[in-house]
């Protein structure tokens, strides 16, 4: 498991929280998930697979699963988009290296409303970020089951 991955889904969206609201207002905001996405490990070539496609995005959006023995699972993504690659790391931020219960007992779009991204979103991006989380709960509810 990630040694940065928090105790809880509920402690890293508060640090995440935290760090939204020193920044003020939305074009810093959306620079800041831009300096995210940058951040994200690129995935190989054969990652950026029709398997790996997360439907409902209107930019290319890749999510890989992976599964590990002690019941965590880890997610890694991609975009072509910058924005959608800073959403990308948000989700996993929250997501990535938990057990599938805590997955899917995390409310995912009360998060984002908590974050301002509800608001600050166009309607599209909106649908694509509920396209991932739904991806990912898909993913968690397979590898607990």
């Amino acid at each position: 498991m990630d040694a940065a991955v928090s105790a809880t889904i509920e402690d890293e969206l508060a640090e995440l929280s935290a760090e939204f609201e020193v920044l003020g207002d939305w074009e810093e905001r959306y620079r800041y998930v831009i300096d995210l996405g940058r951040d994200l490990a690129p995935l190989s070539d054969a990652e950026r697979s029709d398997a790996n496609k997360v439907r409902g995005c209107a930019s290319q959006v890749w999510l890989v699963t992976e599964p590990h023995p002690d019941g965590t699972v880890t997610f890694r993504g991609d975009s072509d988009a910058h924005i959608v690659r800073g959403l990308i790391a948000i989700v996993l931020r929250l997501f990535s290296g938990r057990k599938p219960a805590e997955i899917l007992a995390f409310d995912a779009p009360a998060a984002f409303e908590a974050l301002g991204l509800k608001g600050a979103l166009s309607q599209q991006r909106s649908n694509g970020l509920a396209s991932m989380v739904g991806r990912i709960r898909r993913d968690a509810e397979a590898a607990g089951a």
